[in-house]
């Protein structure tokens, strides 16, 4: 809800009159003081960090006072609650019509300390939710692993009150491009909905080069909203029609062969209303991260199937991934580490839930299935197939670890990146490299392919080596298994982005492969965000 300025004026002469009405009380100075003081006391005893707070401020006020700073305090409150929305943030959540109410009827001493804890209460919600989101990660889906960066919540009215008002609130939201940009898309893309969004879909499912009628001048009337191609009203699909649609792929992580194929198509009938959903998903998750990501740092975007280095906030190098394949236990997780060390010509140590859930099962058939791994006992002790009764095992007490040693064969390739984690998870190289030339690339148990394995190590090994690719090589030519370590760690981060901006401008867009993006949003929603239409 907007708030005038002549109502808050309004608001804070109510108070003022209130205020004077409470000094007029028949009692004394001193009484009127306790009973303040009392009240936020008791107000307070149920949340620890606002209690602390007032208990070393002596139970003093911040908010309550008629004039000078606690007017001011006031004042920037009500302001960062009114622009809450454009966050993208529940502002009914911070409910500042009951606030008002409450302030209005603060009539005495008692009624002023309860309000000023319950301002501070709403302070805090909304202070936290502005620099760290509004939800919390891990009860939105379990694949969502990663840990905010809180802070601690004493500290937001420590400082606030030391603070100047105005630049403590905008100082709260992250302070990267990223978030700057989604903003001016969010705002975009409210104008766009409002003016009616790209107009009527695509009657058609699929559509290719060289077809004409009424579905092709929808579909070039719908890419010219969108800024692809000029209006025209040709109905052909001609060469500047498969160029604007080429872009369009382009942008949202599809095949670019100037095909309207089915996937293509249903991209381009997603809705503005539906990107304007993405964008502020993708405001929230920039919440989640809002700390130092290291002057460089791998940042692997699940949704875009890539990953990168980046170093000084510039992408230095870039390949296509593959990541976990959608089901329960095979999603990518989303989670912050630091990258230590590779591992040329790995050896595969075979997670237990696949052994026993995809090798078992065939040595029970078949003792000699999967030739290329190698069993060992709880010693560490090579077992030969023809000593074991794959049988009477289950799952539950098979006591062999499986193994593939190093070679071309591996399923790891011949290197792998680690950033030790309970999750297991890791980038590695991959000997299916066919699986990189598909336009959604989610196939794996989890772990993070490279297309590109070698010449990402270079990267890395390149601010430590005056010849990375010869070191490499070097140890690649051994066949034996070699850690090298990095002598200056590495944050990796992985993300699942379905909106990002360009630096250059605009915004691109990539499928919620897992559905993720989905229950954030209708989290979001529940908690009071809403899809605003802002007149231009």
């Amino acid at each position: 809800m907007t708030i005038s300025a002549i109502r808050f004026h309004s608001l804070v002469l109510a108070f003022i009159l209130a205020i004077a009405g409470s000094l007029a009380l028949p009692t004394s100075a001193s009484a009127q003081v306790t009973a303040f003081k009392q009240a936020i006391a008791e107000a307070a005893a149920r949340d620890k960090d606002i209690a602390a707070f007032y208990q070393a401020n002596n139970y003093s006020g911040i908010w309550t006072g008629a004039f000078g700073k606690d007017a001011q305090r006031r004042k920037a409150l009500f302001k960062a609650i009114d622009e809450a929305d454009v966050h993208g943030l529940p502002s009914q959540r911070y409910d500042a019509p009951g606030l008002m109410a409450k302030l209005k009827a603060a009539n005495n001493p008692r009624t002023r300390g309860l309000v000023e804890v319950e301002m501070s209460r709403v302070f805090l919600e909304l202070s936290e939710n502005m620099q760290t989101g509004a939800l919390v990660p891990s009860r939105i889906d379990s694949g969502i692993v990663r840990a905010v960066p809180y802070r601690a919540r004493g500290s937001y009215l420590v400082n606030f009150a030391k603070s100047n008002p105005n630049s403590f609130f905008k100082a709260l939201p992250p302070k990267t491009p990223e978030y700057s940009r989604l903003l001016k898309e969010k705002l975009r893309f409210e104008k766009l909905v409002a003016a009616g969004g790209y107009g009527n879909e695509v009657p058609a499912k699929s559509l290719k080069p060289g077809q004409s009628g009424n579905a092709v001048v929808a579909m070039r009337d719908r890419l010219g909203a969108m800024g692809y191609i000029g209006r025209t009203a040709s109905p052909n699909y001609d060469g500047n029609l498969q160029a604007a649609v080429q872009k369009f792929q382009q942008d949202h992580g599809l095949v670019a062969d100037g095909v309207a194929g089915a996937g293509t198509m249903a991209e381009i009938n997603t809705s503005a209303a539906d990107r304007l959903k993405s964008i502020i998903v993708a405001l929230e998750r920039e919440r989640w991260v809002n700390q130092d990501r290291g002057k460089r740092h791998i940042l692997v975007n699940i949704t875009d199937f890539s990953a990168r280095i980046v170093d000084n906030g510039k992408v230095t190098f870039e390949t296509r991934s593959v990541v976990g394949a959608n089901d329960s236990d095979r999603r990518t997780p989303e989670f912050s580490d630091v990258m230590e060390f590779m591992v040329i010509n790995p050896t595969w140590n075979v997670p237990r839930s696949i052994a026993t859930k995809e090798y078992l099962p065939m040595m029970k058939r078949n003792a000699n299935a999967a030739g290329h791994l190698q069993l060992y006992d709880s010693r560490g002790r090579k077992v030969a197939r023809s000593q074991i009764n794959f049988s009477k095992y289950t799952a539950s007490n098979f006591p062999y670890a499986i193994k593939q040693p190093p070679s071309r064969r591996n399923a790891l390739g011949l290197v792998k990146f680690m950033f030790p984690n309970k999750y297991n998870i890791y980038l590695h190289d991959t000997p299916s490299k066919n699986l990189f030339n598909n336009e959604t690339r989610a196939y794996s148990h989890g772990c993070v392919r490279l297309s590109d394995p070698f010449d990402f190590a270079y990267a890395l090994l390149a601010k430590q080596e005056s010849d990375p690719k010869g070191v490499f090589q070097r140890h690649l030519k051994t066949n034996r298994e070699t850690v090298v370590q990095l002598e200056q760690s590495v944050p990796v981060h992985i993300i699942y982005r379905t909106a990002v901006t360009q630096a250059k401008g605009g915004i691109n867009f990539r499928r919620d492969v897992y559905g993720r993006d989905a229950k954030i949003w209708n989290a979001l929603a529940k908690a009071g965000v809403v899809l605003r239409a802002v007149q231009g």
